[in-house]
């Protein structure tokens, strides 16, 4: 199956407040290897950011002024993720917002069902410790040196490395298909790679006569 990572930004800290999304990014993923299929809006919140909100990404008001609606972007961003498993960072927060956009469009809502949330398995295998993205970058050894703001597209980005270290995939699988090797050209049952890989061709006896003089005449010395 394959999977997409999501991450968002928004107005603020709470859809009970009426905050609203200002970005949204996804990456495709396809056996944990990143695939070139990626979607990413900014979004006109049509509210004002909060201050704090500002602060952390940097996205003013002016900004998104003329950017889209999320309803401008909604069906796009729904076929985007279809039939794939969401991974989300602290997925109930990214969630809710999505979820609120979606109510107001009277669309249907993402189920928690269909989402792994790297946080709740960071804290699995780390309990006690401080789990947030920076600090699973931290202790990947991951580079957040482009991480001036946080910034949805760079944030899923951080979020499949973490991801792909979370389940111990350091190399991504290869899915080898073994029908390249059915191909005449290649298989080892072909009958013409076969005779050949037998056949024996032995020296005339004039060849084993010149051998015998080139050896006399050109090799001095024995090195073996």
């Amino acid at each position: 199956m394959l999977e997409v990572l999501i991450d968002t930004e928004t107005t603020g800290l709470s859809v009970r407040e009426k905050h609203r999304m200002v970005e949204i990014a996804c990456i495709e993923l396809d056996n944990y290897v990143e695939t070139n299929n990626v979607f990413h809006e900014y979004i006109n919140p049509q509210r004002k950011v909060s201050e704090d909100s500002f602060k952390i990404h940097g996205y003013s008001d002016e900004f998104l002024s003329d950017k889209k609606n999320f309803s401008q972007i909604c069906d796009n961003f729904l076929n985007f993720i279809k039939n794939k498993k969401i991974i989300m960072h602290n997925a109930p927060f990214d969630l809710s917002f999505i979820n609120y956009e979606l109510k107001i469009l009277k669309k249907p809502t993402i189920e928690m069902d269909n989402v792994l949330d790297t946080l709740e398995l960071a804290r699995s295998k780390f309990p006690g410790s401080s789990n947030s993205l920076d600090a699973l970058c931290k202790r990947y050894k991951i580079s957040t040196s482009e991480r001036v703001k946080h910034n949805a597209l760079l944030d899923c980005k951080l979020l499949k490395d973490v991801y792909i270290n979370l389940n111990e995939q350091k190399e991504p699988k290869l899915n080898l298909d073994n029908s390249i090797y059915k191909d005449e050209k290649f298989s080892i049952d072909n009958t013409e790679t076969k005779h050949h890989s037998l056949r024996i061709i032995s020296p005339s006896k004039e060849e084993k006569i010149k051998h015998e003089e080139f050896l006399k005449t050109n090799i001095k010395k024995n090195f073996y």
